[in-house]
Parts: structure tokens; sequence; C-alpha cells
């Protein structure tokens, strides 16, 4: 079942957080469902714009459509990932997505402000929530590029005012994440004082982290022991995570673990089956792999076990 963000971050704003994972194929689709279902976690399926154009996105819509009917006991949200103007208002246009973020946070503050607006507008108009970025994460996804020396702490006291101005419904905060599988070097960490002030200023508006995968080193160290080369990659604790999502960070985005368990299932594969030239036999221990991967992110996170509590919410407030 399809349901809004909104309802999703009402009932877990201050217990939990809610995965956001990105997928851009059939095999992650369905290791992402039965993760969940084993899980008994409710979940957003994230789809980037690289994801949109890898094959086709009416063919990843499909997909989608497909597997909320294989797995009826489902419940999640679809949202855009990082969209400009013209990708938020393409998937709005859609109304196949619960939500769309527009990423405009590289543009000045007031820019950010009124492209933000536009965009909450258009997407008010049709029952779709809105998730903007304030501040701005270092590091590389797709298309969003951010050097180390660019990227800066989000604003307590702007996001009021980006909040009360822009109408948008979730906030991207820069609370030191990083994209990608190089996310901190040294001591860094998450700056829980801002998660703090953000959520004092602003009370149980979601936060939104993103750059949360974990990059777990037992994924890193089998890719490398099969042949890949990722030195030094590092993520967020688990044990940070789980404490950022009890104190109002209500959605967490997480793709890089998703292509690091897929690089390790395939990279392990190949070279102990070289006389294999089928993907189906490595796409089943993908999926299962990812499945297990997935269910244990829930439990991190808190959301395992709480499907029932959120159908039943979602239930008595739709009356």
């Amino acid at each position: 079942m399809i349901v809004s963000t909104k309802m999703l971050f009402e009932h877990a704003y201050g217990k939990y957080a809610v995965g956001a994972y990105n997928i851009n194929n059939a095999e992650q689709i369905m290791g992402l469902f039965r993760g969940c279902i084993d899980s008994q976690a409710p979940f957003i399926i994230q789809i980037s714009k690289g994801a949109r154009s890898y094959t086709d996105k009416r063919l990843l819509e499909a997909m989608i459509r497909a597997a909320d009917e294989i797995f009826p006991k489902a419940i999640f949200a679809v949202h855009l990932d990082h969209g400009d103007e013209e990708a938020c208002m393409d998937c709005i246009a859609s109304g196949f997505y619960s939500s769309v973020m527009i990423d405009a946070s590289a543009k000045p503050f007031d820019e950010n402000i009124a492209i933000t607006k536009r965009v909450v507008d258009a997407a008010h108009a049709k029952g779709i929530s809105v998730e903007a970025e304030l501040g701005q994460l270092g590091g590389v996804e797709e298309h969003v590029s951010v050097s180390e020396a660019d990227a800066k702490l989000t604003d307590p006291k702007q996001a009021v005012e980006f909040v009360k101005r822009s109408g948008c419904d979730s906030l991207a905060c820069a609370i030191g994440t990083s994209h990608g599988a190089y996310k901190f070097s040294g001591t860094q960490g998450l700056h829980f004082e801002v998660i703090t002030e953000i959520a004092r200023v602003l009370p149980r508006f979601p936060m939104v982290m993103h750059g949360s995968s974990s990059v777990p080193q037992d994924e890193v160290q089998r890719i490398n022991a099969a042949g890949g080369k990722l030195p030094g990659a590092k993520g967020v604790s688990e044990e940070d995570i789980a404490k950022a999502g009890k104190m109002g960070v209500t959605k967490i985005n997480i793709d890089t673990d998703g292509r690091l368990v897929w690089c390790r299932v395939h990279r392990e594969h190949f070279m102990q089956n070289p006389e294999n030239f089928d993907l189906r036999p490595v796409g089943k221990i993908f999926m299962n792999e990812y499945a297990k991967y997935i269910a244990g992110k829930n439990q991190i996170l808190g959301s395992a076990g709480q499907l029932e509590s959120v159908r039943e919410y979602i239930k008595n407030a739709k009356g």
C-alpha cells in the first residue's frame, strides 16, 4: 500500500526513523520488499534522477506497482530523491509519487526558498509532500557533487525562516554526514547539537538525514578481497543512526550500502564461479542478501515491528 510520507513521519517522530532506500532495478525492489516484510517495517522507496533514466521511469514505476501487488501487506511511500525543479514537476504531474525532494541547496538562501515554494505550491495542490534541503553535504552521489570545503551545516535559525517561507513538509539537514562511501575521516561524526536545536525551534517537524549509509566494514573487506579497491571507506555508525531516529530525524536515506551489497555479491560470485555467464543465479543471491541487509537495518532504525501499528494509525487517521 502506497501512503504519504506525512503519515509515516507523524507515526515515527521521536520514536524511530523510516528507512528511505534508493532502488534502480528489479532485484533491488524485490530484496527491499522482502526485507521490509520480513522485519515488519514501513519504508520509503527512493527514486533518483539517475534511477529514472537508467532504463525508463515508466518501467521502474511499473515494477514498483507490481511489487505492491506481490506484497499486499507492505506499507511504503514513493519519493523522488534529489530532484531539480523540472524533475519535481514531472513527478508531481505523474500522480505516482507520495513526495518529492527539491534540492536547491546550492543556490543562495532566498533563491532556494523561491524554488522550493514553487514546487511546494504545485505538490500541495495534488496532495504530495515536499522535502527540501538547507545546508550542504559534502561528497558525491550521482549528479550531486560538493567538495568538503564547500559543505556547510544547517543553521537552525535559518531553518525556521526557511520552513515558514517555503512551506516545505520536511527538511534535509546537513549535520555532518556526506554522500558516497567516504563519509568521515579521523574522529568526525554527527553534530547532534544541530539536531537538538532544530528539534527545539521546529518542534515535531520531520528532519531528514542524507548520506546515512553505515558502509559496513565487513562488506568493504570482502569487496577488496574479491578484487575491489575501496581503501578507507567509512560511514555513519549504527549507534548514531539509532540515536538520531529518536531525536526527530524521521527519514534516514541509504543508498551506498545497497551498492556495496550488490558489489560484494557479484564480485564474490564471479570470482568463485568464473564459468558462469547467467545473471539469474547471482541475481537470486543478491535479492536474498539485500533482503537480509534491509531487515537488519530496519532493526537499527527502530522501524522493524512497526508495520501493524502504522497500519492502524493510517486506518484511524482516514476515519
